[in-house]
């Protein structure tokens, strides 16, 4: 995208007071602590600006990127030219009705999951520990101990790639395991309601987050960079293969480096930023490992990485060629 004007700054003002922002550096909200600079940050705080956005930038003909917490992320070294709108936290309100609660998309989940235990309400338990937003969570449809967020989707609203404004119900979601009709539509989540029951005993719900999140401790890297799970998890393949850190292990990857990016010691689904590490050093791992997983054991790792290019093209890490990397 081309420098904006000084009217076009003050139309997307208008749109999002107190809203955007210029020369961002991405590595600072990388999970990965990666990225160059983003010309044009957009932080919206309604579903009615959302639409507003969209809307002016369909008519100008410029896709903006829009993220979350960019915890399935890996922006390119070079940064992003496309604008970027980001739904997070001024987009994370929440209103309980009885044991239905509507949520703003940009909220971040282990706050919900905490307030959810607040006011006694059982079925998101799962979701305590996983990083992100909301919106990002119903995407990929996202849960833990194998459970999807979707099952207690009641309803999505969601704003199309023209600025309409979408209501979908469950069915109308399409969920299935950590899929959703959202993964490919292009529309943007704004809001959902979530439909829960109320907790029969809630010292023992707080004992079971308590130990999910120790679990994930113990499991999985913290004290690194990272942005959580490379690879998609499917358990249709645990039988012949196990899950993807158990077949990484298996192909001899943990603990792999290649400059700044390494396969974690702790777990081999994680790749770590253990200084310095440049994006194509990620991808360069995420290749590897996906080329010797299907050349050793017939199998395809899906990537849950998206790589964003300056562009603003997103696609799944996996589906970077080689030549790419060389070009770099």
């Amino acid at each position: 995208m081309a420098q904006l004007t000084r009217t076009e700054f003050s139309e997307l003002s208008a749109i999002c007071p107190d809203g955007l922002f210029r020369d961002v550096e991405l590595s600072a909200l990388s999970q990965w602590r990666i990225g160059g600079k983003a010309d044009l940050i957009v932080r919206p705080s309604s579903t009615s600006e959302v639409s507003a956005l969209i809307r002016w930038f369909s008519e100008r003909g410029i896709k903006p990127v829009v993220i979350g917490l960019t915890s399935n992320l890996l922006f390119d070294d070079a940064g992003l030219r496309a604008p970027c709108i980001q739904v997070g936290s001024r987009m994370a309100r929440m209103l309980l009705k009885g044991q239905q609660v509507r949520v703003q998309a940009g909220i971040w989940v282990p706050r919900l999951a905490r307030n959810l235990l607040k006011v006694g309400l059982s079925g998101a338990e799962h979701i305590c520990g996983i990083p992100g937003t909301l919106g990002g969570l119903i995407c990929m449809n996202g849960g833990s101990q194998r459970k999807g967020i979707g099952t207690h989707v009641t309803e999505v609203v969601s704003v199309d790639y023209q600025g309409n404004i979408r209501r979908r119900t469950q069915p109308e979601c399409d969920f299935g395991y950590r899929t959703s009709i959202f993964q490919n539509n292009g529309e943007i989540i704004v809001q959902a309601t979530l439909s829960l029951s109320r907790a029969s005993d809630p010292l023992a719900l707080r004992r079971e987050m308590v130990g999910i999140l120790a679990s994930r401790r113990l499991k999985f890297p913290k004290h690194l960079p990272n942005c959580g799970s490379v690879f998609v998890s499917n358990p249709d393949n645990y039988e012949k293969f196990g899950p993807p850190g158990a077949v990484i292990e298996q192909l001899g990857f943990k603990g792999k480096a290649v400059g700044g990016a390494m396969v974690s010691p702790q777990h081999a689904n994680f790749i770590v930023n253990r200084g310095g590490a440049r994006a194509q050093e990620i991808l360069a791992l995420i290749l590897e490992i996906s080329d010797c997983a299907l050349q050793e054991l017939g199998l395809t790792l899906h990537s849950e990485v998206r790589y964003v290019r300056p562009d603003g093209q997103v696609v799944p890490a996996t589906d970077v060629p080689p030549s790419a990397l060389l070009a770099q």
